[in-house]
């Protein structure tokens, strides 16, 4: 699943450090999320789009495996 996370923090000039804190987990887990390396759980998903100030929809892009 792709996302839109990183270029929406740094439109809005939010460190990973900052966003992580408000959202109760690690830089690193920001990281993981922004690389691709980490599909977070709904719950994290819908305190990222709060935080970000947009939906969950707008975040994150489906993209179906290739068979």
């Amino acid at each position: 699943m792709k996302n839109n996370i990183r270029d929406i923090r740094k439109t809005m000039r939010i460190s990973q450090e900052e966003l992580a804190n408000k959202c109760g987990v690690t830089r690193q887990t920001i990281n993981a999320i922004e690389n691709d390396k980490y599909d977070p759980s709904l719950s994290l998903a819908f305190k990222l789009a709060i935080h970000l100030g947009t939906k969950v929809d707008q975040l994150f892009i489906y993209e179906e495996d290739s068979l």
